[in-house]
């Protein structure tokens, strides 16, 4: 939101995310593996190259080298824009990383995004619900995942035992697993256009595959 608070000020059109740009990575790379066993050469050096230009303009525009984060970019003004997400934590998932980017990641997700319900989706609070202090499953396995792949393990550890917690204390509250958590109090989110959402795929998909994970510590 361009005033930080309204919903009439979206600039979603400007901003170039690191998200999707990191999915749209690890697609093109699975198309150029597709096409190789297709025996498809042409194919294969196509989304090669189209994978290797959009890491080059993922470190051109959304890495940030002195804050250690990636970060959106608004094409229209010609910046990064300053809110720290979980988003930066998607080039570790697909390996657009560096060992020494996701290091710094690494710190950067410690000091601004764990809460102690887990990893919160921003650091900003606006009252819509993909900003702090509500966390959701989908993030903290991207987080997860993401920090295990370049050998943050206790980080990673930390992040899922949290939010497994968090889902607990939940349940054995309410009988539900939830969309979405206040990470921050460790307890039901909320905020956004509607109310919250009862028994949501996401949340028990992640939570069954982190609770079997061997560095949890504690468990329901």
């Amino acid at each position: 939101m361009g005033d930080g608070h309204s919903l009439a000020t979206l600039q979603t059109t400007s901003i170039a995310p690191v998200d999707l740009n990191s999915l749209l990575f690890g697609l093109e790379r699975a198309i150029a593996q597709g096409c190789a066993r297709a025996g498809d050469q042409s194919c294969r050096l196509e989304f090669i190259d189209r994978a290797a230009r959009r890491k080059r303009a993922i470190n051109r525009y959304l890495w940030n080298a002195a804050a250690g984060e990636y970060l959106d970019y608004n094409w229209k003004v010609g910046r990064s824009l300053n809110h720290p997400s979980a988003a930066m934590l998607y080039p570790l998932f697909v390996g657009a990383a560096t060992p020494f980017q996701a290091r710094r990641v690494a710190g950067a997700t410690r000091r601004n995004l764990l809460a102690p319900g887990g990893l919160r989706t921003t650091t900003v609070r606006t009252g819509q619900q993909w900003d702090s202090p509500n966390g959701w499953a989908p993030l903290q396995w991207i987080g997860v995942t993401g920090l295990d792949a370049y050998g943050h393990r206790a980080l990673a550890n930390e992040v899922a035992t949290r939010w497994v917690s968090t889902v607990c204390r939940a349940y054995l509250e309410t009988g539900k697993l939830l969309e979405k958590y206040d990470v921050e109090e460790v307890r039901p989110g909320g905020g956004g256009e509607y109310p919250l959402q009862d028994g949501f795929g996401w949340t028990n998909g992640v939570t069954e595959a982190l609770m079997i994970r061997p560095g949890l510590t504690g468990r329901c």
